[in-house]
């Protein structure tokens, strides 16, 4: 088994385990990776390789991600919204 990293997604703490994406971490632990923007409803990525544009979340240094192309790293910090960034 691959050793555990942590991650912070907003303000809260996960384990994930090295080498899998963030999408595969998020999706793991709360069933989602952010709240849709349009509807009441929750979204889980959609093509699960970089071409939708439904994973974007956003570093603590303003950067946007694709969850499903970017591997989790220790001590990274996300938000699932560009307005929940603390700058």
């Amino acid at each position: 088994m691959s050793p555990q990293v942590e991650l912070m997604v907003d303000g809260r703490r996960i384990s994930a385990h090295q080498g899998e994406t963030v999408l595969t971490a998020l999706n793991a632990e709360f069933g989602h990776i952010r709240d849709f923007e349009f509807r009441d409803e929750k979204r889980a990525g959609f093509c699960y390789m970089g071409a939708c544009q439904d994973c974007w979340l956003w570093t603590d240094s303003g950067e946007r991600i694709r969850a499903c192309s970017s591997l989790v790293e220790d001590g990274m910090c996300l938000s699932t919204a560009a307005s929940g960034l603390s700058r």
